[in-house]
């Protein structure tokens, strides 16, 4: 064993000291490497810690501002991030070696929670223990979005209109469906600029006011894509931010195609009316009067020339009184109750004894059973 005699730069006393087993980190100072162990403990703090440490809250959607920006943590109560703050502002001594502690959290009121942190260490062989209390509180503001929303705050506006038609209920709904999914991704990515204003419902359509361009061009897709149809969109300058830059609100204005899947109706070309089964794209559907396939051409844009006689849920369950012919079937007309023959298409059922039918003034049709 060698051992060294020295004198504490401190206090004068000599030192006897074992350099073989005395095991200092690299950063430990040389003066505190000199030091007696008296005076060294004298002059030891094992932790350093704030007074206080303030944490903001949004106290309206509870986000918490970290850093340099507001972060959305999904916490029912703030004891863990008043854990966690107060364990990043804590600062253990670096000559400590095999360091524990732990913090045990007293709610004192609402805005309020005392941190009773303990700790121990192995400091120059010897065990130190330490008792502190860090008190944290939460400082009730309002984030950028809470402030933008409370402010009524849009960037874009999409509005939902048919062409010669008000949207159908279920395209209004399923638009809001589609908002409401596409703001809910992008908030699960982290993005707080994502939020929808206002949802207006008139008598043209519906319109939506969001907080950014990109959502409302991402709707829009999503509505064409699903109902068939188009957009266009403007821009209108309303301000410059801060750096002097043009910032501009655009509004989306989606236009449906004049019919919806179930319309029931007779294009300009003498074949027969047709049910609509699709639109996006060019329209498709079947001839009820015979079967066929039916698909307007793309010169046609979202919809034929052609004349809505009615929708397939305005359809009435008949009697099928007899099959004539390949082309032909008897039926019960639904109001007048007298037999009538009409076009057989080849969807339909011929061992079935009720059959539903569609009656417009331009006839009485055999339609699919839906």
């Amino acid at each position: 064993m060698t051992e060294s005699r020295e004198f504490c730069p401190n206090c004068g006393n000599t030192i006897e000291v074992d350099i073989t087993e005395r095991d200092y980190p690299a950063s430990a100072s040389t003066q505190d490497r000199k030091l007696c162990d008296e005076c060294y403990f004298d002059r030891f703090d094992l932790v350093s810690a704030p007074e206080r440490v303030e944490v903001r809250v949004c106290a309206q959607c509870g986000a918490v501002f970290r850093g340099r920006r507001w972060v959305d943590i999904g916490a029912q109560d703030y004891t863990d991030i008043a854990i966690e703050e107060v364990s990043e502002a804590l600062a253990v001594h670096v000559d400590t070696r095999d360091v524990s502690w732990q913090v045990e959290p007293e709610q004192i009121d609402q805005n309020t929670i005392r941190m009773h942190c303990y700790f121990s260490g192995v400091v120059r062989g010897t065990l130190v223990e330490e008792e502190l209390m860090v008190p944290v509180m939460l400082a009730k503001q309002t984030c950028t979005r809470c402030g933008r929303i409370a402010g009524d705050y849009y960037a874009s506006i999409v509005q939902l209109r048919g062409v010669d038609r008000v949207p159908t209920p279920e395209e209004e709904k399923r638009t809001k469906e589609i908002a409401n999914e596409i703001v809910a991704d992008m908030e699960a990515t982290g993005d707080r600029n994502a939020f929808i204003t206002e949802v207006d419902e008139t008598q043209d359509g519906l319109n939506l006011k969001v907080s950014t361009n990109n959502i409302g061009k991402k709707i829009s897709n999503k509505v064409i894509e699903e109902f068939g149809g188009n957009f266009t969109d403007s821009e209108t300058l309303v301000t410059e931010d801060e750096d002097g830059n043009e910032v501009y609100r655009v509004t989306y204005a989606i236009r449906l195609p004049p019919f919806t899947h179930g319309d029931i109706i007779d294009p300009d070309d003498e074949d027969g009316p047709v049910l609509v089964r699709s639109v996006q794209g060019n329209l498709k559907g079947i001839r009820i009067t015979t079967g066929e396939q039916y698909e307007s051409q793309f010169e046609d844009g979202d919809a034929p020339d052609a004349k809505k006689l009615g929708h397939i849920d305005d359809a009435e369950e008949t009697t099928l009184v007899t099959v004539e012919d390949e082309h032909a079937v008897q039926v019960l007309d639904p109001e007048t109750f007298q037999t009538k023959t009409i076009a057989r298409p080849s969807y339909m059922d011929d061992d079935a004894d009720m059959i539903p039918v569609f009656k417009s003034r331009s006839g009485l049709y055999v339609v699919p059973d839906e």
